[in-house]
């Protein structure tokens, strides 16, 4: 590997003001821009990369005490606890056994709340949603690196990722291995990152995700699609997408597990004389038979109206309870009637019975069995 001082024709005494000037002649006359040519574009590398090197007062003592790259010159052999842990962890001290890290990590996961109508619930649906997410950079296709480039081995951790260093002890030299500061213990630097994404290898951008919600899904549940998350870093595995429903209210109908409640306001006559009538279900017109003499808080069933359950299985029931509407405005013909009725019928006495909590608490009783 060509030696950081030679390329940028310095000495290894310089200032740092002598290899800023270096650097700037060479840059002038080697970039891209002004010389086009292959191995012109191959000494620019060199050149920016012995500078980064050089011009970082870390790397460079790092550098100037292994001449070839290591940090302790020519490969010299330190006992301690160094070799202890290369023994045992098959690598330094640094806890990833030499090797180093990659630029691929799984993303993120992500999550979407979605509102349902109760009808959705009744029978799933299909929903198309629009995510704002990390999506694989279309230039580098996750290289992260511009086209016609790639990543190149680090002359500082000659790819390993890690660097050592030695720390004496009452008990000797301890050698330990920490990340590499120059490639961020990847072990490869990118002189060229991709311009698209930044060297990340992924962009954000809205996509859309389709779903098929099933039926029965109730709020506060999350639905989890493997693989519908973020894109990772460097192109990486994509992560998970988890979908949270909330079931918006409904002005006549409400849950009570798999099945569907409602009331059914019922005149005072066709609760006396029973009636057919037809009410609107989620899922079209019901016939209904209203027997006579229904009191309030009488449950009438409708078998398999209900909510199909979210793990499979027959549909939960319709249970509509009655409330008899009494009127409040007669005339002086109806009121003469019902007089009349209440004559020959002979009705006893209001009296004290037992004791509820209104309609609704007899309904809920009577809906729970």
């Amino acid at each position: 590997m060509a030696d950081h001082y030679e390329v940028l024709g310095v000495a290894r005494d310089a200032s740092p003001e002598e290899i800023k000037k270096a650097y700037r002649r060479l840059a002038r006359q080697l970039h891209p821009d002004v010389n086009p040519g292959e191995e012109a574009s191959e000494r620019f590398k060199l050149v920016t990369h012995a500078y980064d090197v050089l011009s970082d007062p870390e790397q460079r003592q790092r550098y100037d005490m292994g001449g070839d790259g290591s940090p302790f010159g020519g490969g010299a052999n330190f006992g301690g606890f160094g070799d202890i842990f290369e023994t045992f962890f098959g690598g330094g001290a640094g806890g990833r056994g030499g090797r180093p890290r990659s630029r691929r990590e799984r993303g993120q996961d992500a999550l979407v709340r979605v509102t349902l109508d109760l009808k959705d619930v009744v029978f799933g649906t299909h929903r198309d949603l629009e995510v704002d997410t990390a999506i694989l950079c279309e230039t580098c296709e996750g290289s992260c690196c511009q086209p016609g480039t790639q990543p190149v081995t680090c002359d500082i951790c000659h790819g390993s990722g890690q660097v050592q260093r030695t720390v004496r002890s009452l008990l000797g030299n301890v050698v330990t291995s920490q990340p590499c500061t120059t490639c961020q213990g990847y072990g490869t630097t990118i002189p060229y990152p991709c311009a698209t994404c930044q060297g990340q290898g992924r962009v954000r951008a809205r996509r859309t995700v389709s779903v098929d919600i099933p039926g029965g899904v109730e709020t506060g549940l999350r639905l989890q699609l493997p693989g519908s998350g973020e894109v990772g870093p460097a192109g990486g595995p994509n992560g998970d997408l988890y979908l949270e429903v909330t079931v918006a209210h409904d002005d006549v109908f409400s849950r009570d597990g798999d099945d569907l409640l409602a009331t059914l306001e019922v005149s005072m006559p066709d609760a006396i004389l029973g009636t057919q009538t037809t009410i609107s279900s989620l899922d079209g017109e019901v016939d209904l038979e209203v027997r006579a003499g229904v009191q309030s808080g009488d449950v009438l069933t409708i078998k398999g109206r209900g909510i199909t359950p979210l793990r499979g299985g027959s549909r939960g029931d319709l249970r509509v309870g009655v409330q008899v509407v009494t009127p409040t405005k007669l005339g002086a013909k109806e009121r003469a009637l019902i007089e009349d009725f209440a004559k020959k019928t002979k009705a006893p006495a209001p009296q004290l019975a037992q004791f509820h909590q209104g309609l609704f608490s007899k309904l809920r009783d009577k809906f729970r069995g």
